[in-house]
């Protein structure tokens, strides 16, 4: 296995420690950061995946969120206390892959860990679809429309490439929430609802022969005629 590197940021020191402990065993390399500022300021292309916490002091969790996805397109799971729904939509809105809730077994967040680091590995094939003045290209993660670059984040394009790539099939809300973010609690599926709505403020155009369409009290596929 390659020697990911991961950034966990957390304030609580000696949570930091067991999970760096774990994951150095596992093969991977940790580094760390105990509070947001300090893990803003650690981010940089070389990082494979960052573990977050919500609660730290000088800046959220939700706060580095934001600011890594300016920059990067880096994996990220959130770690917090809180088990609400909203926090883990939130999560999941703003860009992160997963979300664990504490108290959790290491060997669960290694999983997870391994899981969203060979989901990113399966996405760095060289991948590109065509359709009707819509291009996906995952070698670059960009997507054009009539030949111009469609800014969207990462699980936005990787949610249109998903679709795309299985034309005129079906799929839940559920399904999707596990293909793309690996995620299925009940409940979060407003997620999806929002993700395919900016999808289609930003790529819907007439006279092409696809569109993303809605199959009600079912899901979403991306129809072509």
């Amino acid at each position: 296995m390659d020697a990911n590197k991961l950034l966990l940021v957390d304030d609580d020191k000696n949570i930091s420690e067991l999970i760096r402990m774990y994951l150095e065993k596992e093969g991977y390399t940790c580094l760390q950061a105990f509070n947001g500022r300090e893990a803003v300021d650690m981010m940089d292309t070389n990082i494979d995946l960052v573990i977050l916490d919500i609660m730290l002091p000088l800046m959220n969790g939700w706060d580095v969120l934001k600011e890594i996805r300016k920059k990067y397109d880096t994996p990220v799971i959130m770690l917090s206390a809180k088990g609400e729904t909203f926090d883990k939509v939130l999560g999941l809105e703003l860009g992160a892959d997963d979300y664990i809730v504490k108290p959790f077994e290491p060997k669960e967040l290694v999983a997870r860990v391994k899981a969203v680091l060979r989901r990113y590995k399966t996405v760095e094939v060289s991948k590109k679809i065509s359709y009707d003045k819509l291009v996906i290209d995952m070698d670059k993660f960009v997507a054009t429309l009539d030949g111009k670059t469609v800014e969207m984040p990462p699980k936005e394009l990787e949610l249109l490439y998903f679709l795309a790539s299985n034309p005129n099939k079906v799929f839940t809300r559920e399904q999707l929430l596990n293909e793309i973010w690996s995620y299925d609690f009940v409940g979060d599926s407003r997620t999806v609802d929002v993700h395919v709505k900016r999808l289609r403020e930003k790529i819907e155009m007439p006279s092409v022969n696809w569109s993303l369409k809605t199959v009600w009290g079912v899901g979403y596929k991306f129809e072509v005629k």
